[in-house]
């Protein structure tokens, strides 16, 4: 079945592309459209073959894979007002990978040089391509591990250079360093200390600027199928990764002034339920915001269409009628973060105690402990002391091996122990209870996220218990970081989770990156199961007031007629 021309001209409306078209311009886009179907497993485009059209996806979905070194990576899976194939004809190259269709797909094409000279009669739809080639290409390069197995970056870009200009004016200035020492050097005083200092500095000055650079190309605003991110990150010092899905924003807005019209940058705000994620500093931003509000209304379009096909069931099952069970699509095996068996925990399992796990699992629970350097620096007076005072006592002891006259222990004349030996003995006992004490507290301080909580116990030896607890489904929104040379070193941090006007704190984990991800998924997964079953619940609610209607509607229409004959013959 063919699409009709207004119908196309609806699809151009909702894909990004062409946002700042008017209609006259998009029904001639949608007269150049050819139209193109391809079964399942079909193949629309080769690996290395030659680049002559671009593809939107009007019905079905796709699968990009590219065959390197003999094997295939899947680069994304592409669904109903996606595009694929710009990147070759940007580049004038060929086709970087193949696409296949995963299910019976309707593709509209436009051909290469239609596409070369839409760009060409619309310089607005430029900076719409440009943004969109630019966060593909970096989003190949860069190849997030926290994404999902079918999880599409969609948006990728850098904060704008001029948020540059305000952090590189210090090490510029400081250029000035090498020339005065240069100057100093050459025309006052040949020494080899003025030579020293104007290479010291020179070198100062551009590793100084070098690091800024590297910095402001870390950051990165990211836009997928599922979620909108913020990733921050400071070398040696602070990694962050605040994030939202999609289905919690309320609003997407923009904030120019008048230096970014020139320059065209700005910031994009996104709003969500728990506050707002801050696209800082960001080219294109109107253009951005218009992709985020895309892949946002995608998502609200999608829920609706899945709880429409979920009440006809509903209706359908009540009134006896055989319902068709859906293909249920392959799940990929989910990303774990468990921590690898290795040798010596055959040693742990002998103790009968995951004394020393940082992370372990408990049937549907996942336990957590803060990383061993928080340990160390809680403790190392008490471990430093027993050490000094273990090296005292065996000081001690060394000097009475080779002294006839004292023993450490003595048994003529009664029992007598050496004084000073005893008293390191002692001290020692009195420094081991203390690191003890330490280790037993550190050991008590749990975080546990099971199948429907996340808790925060925390217990001081002999003391009392603090336990903070909170459904999963009452999580607003997450956020990790790591901060100073220690824990990007030793990849330990905190993890910061939402709950209403309040937050919880899983402080000072390992590889605080993954325990996100691990409360993400268990929150989703929780989420999903309980709105699955209030919506359950609703529509078979619903469908049963449908159905009753449904087999009683004759004798309401009956009723109805006698009320009017009624009604004629007490009139007349």
């Amino acid at each position: 079945m063919s699409v009709e021309p207004s119908a196309r001209i609806a699809f151009l409306k909702q894909i990004h592309l062409f946002y700042g078209l008017d209609d006259d311009a998009l029904v001639g886009i949608a007269a150049e459209l050819d139209e193109l179907s391809v079964p399942k497993d079909g193949v629309v485009v080769k690996q290395d073959s030659p680049a002559d059209s671009f593809y939107m996806i009007h019905g079905g979905s796709v699968r990009i894979v590219r065959s390197q070194e003999g094997k295939e990576i899947q680069l994304a899976r592409l669904v109903k007002n996606d595009y694929f194939g710009e990147l070759a004809l940007v580049s004038n190259r060929r086709r970087s990978a193949t696409v296949t269709a995963l299910e019976d797909t309707t593709l509209l094409v436009l051909s290469r040089d239609d596409f070369k000279k839409l760009f060409r009669q619309h310089h607005g739809l430029q900076y719409n391509l440009e943004m969109a080639v630019r966060s593909r290409k970096l989003a190949r390069q860069l190849r997030f591990k926290w994404l999902g197995a079918d999880e599409v970056v969609y948006f990728l870009a850098r904060k704008h250079w001029i948020a540059l200009y305000p952090k590189i004016l210090a090490p510029l200035a400081m250029f000035v360093l090498p020339l005065l020492f240069g100057y100093a050097y050459f025309q006052i005083l040949r020494h080899p200390i003025v030579a020293t200092a104007a290479l010291g500095s020179l070198f100062a000055a551009f590793a100084w600027l070098g690091w800024l650079l590297l910095d402001w190309s870390n950051d990165y605003y990211v836009v997928t199928n599922e979620r909108v991110v913020w990733l921050e990150k400071v070398i040696g010092l602070y990694d962050s990764r605040q994030e939202s899905p999609l289905r919690m924003i309320v609003s997407v807005g923009v904030e120019v002034n008048q230096f970014g019209r020139f320059l065209d940058y700005g910031n994009v705000i996104v709003r969500t339920y728990v506050g707002r994620i801050d696209f800082a500093t960001v080219n294109h931003p109107k253009q951005a915001a218009k992709m985020i509000e895309e892949y946002w209304d995608r998502t609200k379009h999608a829920a609706v269409i899945t709880e429409k096909e979920a009440m006809k069931d509903a209706i359908r099952s009540r009134l006896g009628i055989t319902v068709q069970p859906k293909p249920e699509p392959a799940s990929p095996p989910q990303p774990t973060t468990s921590v690898p068996k290795q040798k010596g925990q055959s040693f742990l399992k002998f103790l009968g105690a995951n004394t020393l796990k940082l992370r372990y699992e408990t049937g549907e629970g996942v336990i957590y402990r803060k990383h061993w350097v928080v340990l160390f620096l809680n403790s190392w007076m008490p471990l430093a002391g027993v050490i000094a005072c273990f090296g005292l006592f065996l000081s001690r002891l060394y000097q009475l091996y080779y002294d006839p006259e004292n023993a450490f222990i003595s048994l003529a004349g009664g029992l007598a122990v050496d004084v000073w030996a005893l008293i390191f003995l002692g001290i020692m006992t009195l420094f081991l209870g203390w690191f003890l004490y330490r280790f037993v507290d550190w050991s008590n301080d749990v975080f546990e996220v099971t199948s429907d909580q996340i808790i925060d116990i925390d217990r001081t030896p002999f003391g009392t218990e603090t336990r903070n607890a909170a459904q999963l489904e009452n999580i607003l929104g997450t956020k990790y970081e790591r901060k100073g040379l220690l824990g990007n070193l030793f990849n330990f941090g905190h993890v910061y989770i939402t709950v209403g006007g309040n937050k919880l704190v899983f402080e000072d984990v390992m590889n605080p990156a993954a325990v996100q991800s691990d409360i993400d998924r268990r929150r989703d997964a929780r989420v999903v199961k309980k709105n699955q079953a209030a919506a359950a619940a609703e529509r078979n609610r619903m469908a049963e007031w449908l159905v009753t209607y449904h087999h009683n509607a004759e004798e309401f229409r009956k009723q109805q007629e006698e009320n009017k004959r009624n009604q004629q013959n007490g009139s007349a």
